[in-house]
């Protein structure tokens, strides 16, 4: 196998990788948000609070990337 094969196999690895990992990141964040839109909140108040909770989770994972 020629380096030029080698580096086209390993290019096609590595973004199928990043595809499948981006599709289930974004599967479980619409799942959270099916959640939320399929609740039936009191008020505007408890819809805030779970739209609230989905943001902080959003800005803990992102911190915890960026000390990665």
């Amino acid at each position: 196998m020629s380096d030029r094969e080698f580096l086209k196999n390993f290019q096609e690895k590595v973004e199928k990788k990043l595809k499948e990992h981006e599709i289930s990141v974004v599967q479980y964040w619409h799942e959270r948000l099916g959640r939320v839109v399929s609740m039936k909140p009191d008020g505007i108040a408890s819809l805030q609070l779970e739209i609230k909770k989905i943001h902080d989770m959003m800005e803990n994972r992102i911190k915890t990337l960026k000390k990665g």
